[in-house]
């Protein structure tokens, strides 16, 4: 038999009995579905945290407030408690680091801001002018902060959100808002940013340092925005910062100073194996379908037992039977595969439907393994019942015993 001959046998045998046919392949769609499905969600959800952390600007070096144990960054460091805290004066000492372009403080609170009876609850960051530039943002109408209004002006840059809920079809610049039992002119709005590290970037009304700390009776920062001068300096913009603060509290190392690609390290590493975790799991699925299919097979050969005896009873050796039941075996793992990816798509485009920040796409490596895999377990436990059918003898298949 050829090769073309042996997909007419395996295709007739398997149209033959289309619901054991159905059945198998089902089986094998919804492993590989799932497969696909799941690696597209952790993978996903990785996807989304690098993208967090990629919008906080390029070259980043974030130094926190209190010291955090050794051995690399850990998610649960970015709240730390100090006994000194960061103060604008740091701030400003950073930029005396050869590798350090422009540096933000950072002050965060919350305040309810009015216009004409329109009120919101809002988040309130008091940074510098410099903010702007390291975050990579935009200023969609009027200017942001300037250097020369100095750090305790009353002006407020408004997120695009605030600025249609506070004023809806009527012009923001020049207004006044009203942020806790404090007055602001609005000079600028920003550009459509969306959500950044847990801050959306919409939902925000930017004020100047000394007036944000002002307004909450602090004179702390909430962290501070390290930009290097370029990528290789960003190790060396965190020795310099942290040395630096260092030395300006007393040569107490009482800070944390982190950098953005280690923060990207981390969760793409942890991520990347909880998205390997969830696709063994599902595979798992796979074997129970290849299981499924020798048990189907092996009924296959007992029903087909004179058919069986006829080819042999013709000259046909043992191999051809072993190939021709192992072709079909693949053939249906192979199909169960491809519908079991289109039905995963499927799923990950749901996913992306109901969950538009996410990035559900399952990567290539989780596609090739979970076909991959189908059809080899659909080999493997094809094996027996084919070397079954093959050792049969002629004389009893044909009368059925």
């Amino acid at each position: 038999m050829t090769a073309s001959d042996l997909l007419r046998f395996a295709a007739r045998a398997a149209t033959a009995y289309p619901l054991r046919t159905g059945l198998m392949m089902l089986a094998m769609s919804i492993g590989v579905a799932a497969v696909v499905v799941l690696t597209a969600l952790g993978d996903g959800a990785r996807r989304y945290v690098i993208n967090e952390f990629s919008s906080l600007g390029t070259n980043l070096v974030i130094v926190l407030p209190g010291r955090s144990g050794t051995g690399g960054f850990n998610p649960a460091n970015a709240i730390t408690n100090t006994t000194r805290d960061l103060t604008v004066g740091d701030a400003r000492a950073l930029l005396r680091a050869p590798s350090v372009l422009r540096t933000a403080p950072i002050t965060v609170g919350t305040s309810e801001a009015t216009f004409e009876g329109n009120l919101r609850d809002v988040t309130v960051v008091g940074t510098s002018a410099d903010y702007l530039a390291v975050r990579r943002m935009g200023v969609a109408q009027g200017r942001f902060l300037s250097d020369d209004e100095g750090q305790a002006a009353s002006v407020a840059v408004l997120g695009a959100t605030i600025r249609d809920e506070l004023f809806g079809a009527k012009p923001a610049l020049g207004q006044m808002i009203r942020l806790g039992d404090r007055r602001f002119r609005v000079i600028g709005v920003l550009g459509q940013s969306g959500q950044g590290l847990g801050m959306n970037a919409d939902e925000i009304v930017i004020i100047p340092v000394a007036a944000a700390q002002a307004m909450f009776n602090t004179n702390t920062l909430f962290r501070i925005l390290v930009e290097a001068r370029n990528r290789p300096d960003i190790e060396r913009a965190r020795d310099e910062s942290l040395a630096i603060v260092k030395a300006r509290h007393g040569n107490e190392e009482d800070v944390t100073v982190i950098t953005q690609d280690a923060v990207l390290a981390t969760f793409d590493r942890i991520l990347g194996v909880l998205t390997l975790g969830v696709a063994g799991i599902a595979a798992i699925s796979l074997a129970v379908a290849g299981i499924l299919v020798m048990n189907v097979m092996l009924v296959a050969v007992t029903q087909r037992t004179p058919e069986i005896g006829l080819m042999k009873a013709l000259g046909a050796p043992g191999y051809v039977i072993r190939n021709a039941f192992l072709a079909e075996a693949s053939l249906l793992s192979m199909s169960g595969a491809v519908i079991g990816y289109l039905m995963g798509e499927v799923g990950a485009y749901l996913l992306r439907i109901l969950y538009p920040t996410l990035p559900a796409y399952a990567p290539n490596w989780a596609i090739v393994a979970a076909v991959g895999t189908a059809v080899t377990t659909g080999l493997l436990f094809g094996v027996l019942p084919a070397r079954r059918a093959a050792q049969l003898d002629a004389v009893q298949a044909l009368s059925k015993r």
